[in-house]
């Protein structure tokens, strides 16, 4: 029996902020677009006074191939920092339109400041050739993306991280295990073109967290010489936000590059927490192991760091334990936000 697909959502400037209540708007966002030195040097000098002024905090990173942030505060603060970009962007034949924008809520603020940096990519890949303003795969709404990934033609692909893979995911789908997205081009070539020889699928179906790292994998995969490249439109977090779960093809919590740490199939923070000495999401049962040790170490870092840097940990995390120190500066330094 066939069930019936969810009402399809528009991903895009007025996309519906999630079923989260709460009272910080979160926003992440990207686009491919060329911008001019004039366009990025306006954007880097308003968007941190606009950002100051409303009280809004995240990251923005802006190079001559688009803009990709994730963003939280007040809903005005929010929402005037994109009108921001779609005053200083133009996009296409019009403002804003390719701007890929997903809203949810939460309780807390879940950056610790607003940065705006320039960069050469907005996600690197490290591969001239991946222009998503040029070429880009087949884009697939959530609601037909149960079909194509239950078809087993279909070679599914994580782009992902290997530690945001192991938070959660989609069933049967194919983990490259890089650490960082400019090691997916090294496992196209060693991994993935030889098996896609040997077993000859269909197509190709890949996702990310929000739309923006399949943007450039396909790009790349399509430049490489493979047919048949699609991707998950909107990413995972717009999968979660319009397919019923009782539906899902999705298994386990969403890693994000956030205070939050994961989201549930409800977008609301999962049960995932850091490691603030090393950065990497544990489960509850790995917060019951004798390794652990809050702020100091983990099961995945306590043969990395010496005895000295334990010494400082700890000491950092006394001092948030006793007040002096806010919340927010036992959080590890984050990688620059991916989607």
């Amino acid at each position: 029996m066939t069930s019936t697909p969810p009402r399809q959502k528009t991903v895009s400037e007025d996309s519906v902020v999630s079923r989260v209540s709460g009272d910080y708007l979160v926003a992440a966002f990207y686009a491919f677009t060329s911008l001019a030195p004039d366009e990025l040097g306006s954007l880097l000098t308003d968007l941190p006074e606009l950002a100051s002024r409303e009280q809004v905090v995240g990251s923005v990173l802006l190079a001559s191939e688009g803009v990709n942030g994730t963003i939280s505060g007040p809903d005005r603060g929010v929402t005037m920092i994109l009108e921001c970009l779609r005053s200083k962007i133009t996009l296409g034949d019009a403002h804003f339109e390719r701007l890929q924008v997903k809203r949810s809520r939460c309780s807390r603020q879940v950056f610790r400041r607003f940065k705006a940096r320039r960069k050469r990519e907005i996600v690197s890949l490290g591969q001239p050739c991946a222009d998503p303003r040029r070429n880009v795969g087949t884009y697939v709404d959530p609601h037909h993306w149960n079909e194509l990934v239950d078809d087993p033609d279909t070679l599914v692909i994580d782009t992902r991280n290997r530690y945001e893979v192991a938070v959660g995911s989609f069933v049967g789908s194919l983990d490259p295990e890089t650490e960082t997205f400019r090691g997916f081009p090294d496992w196209v070539e060693q991994h993935l073109r030889p098996l896609v020889e040997r077993i000859s699928p269909a197509r190709i179906a890949m996702f990310c967290t929000g739309g923006i790292r399949c943007e450039k994998a396909s790009s790349f995969l399509q430049q490489r010489g493979f047919p048949e490249v699609h991707h998950l439109k909107g990413g995972i977090l717009n999968y979660l936000d319009q397919v019923p779960e009782e539906q899902s093809r999705w298994e386990g919590e969403c890693f994000v590059f956030d205070q939050r740490v994961a989201l549930n199939h409800q977008l609301e923070p999962g049960e995932h927490s850091l490691c603030h000495a090393c950065g990497l999401p544990l489960t509850p049962k790995q917060r019951q192991l004798e390794s652990y040790i809050p702020g100091v170490q983990c099961l995945q870092c306590r043969d990395r760091f010496t005895d000295g840097d334990r010494a400082r940990f700890a000491m950092r995390q006394s001092q948030l334990q006793q007040g002096h120190l806010n919340q927010s500066s036992g959080w590890p330094s984050s990688p620059d936000q991916h989607g």
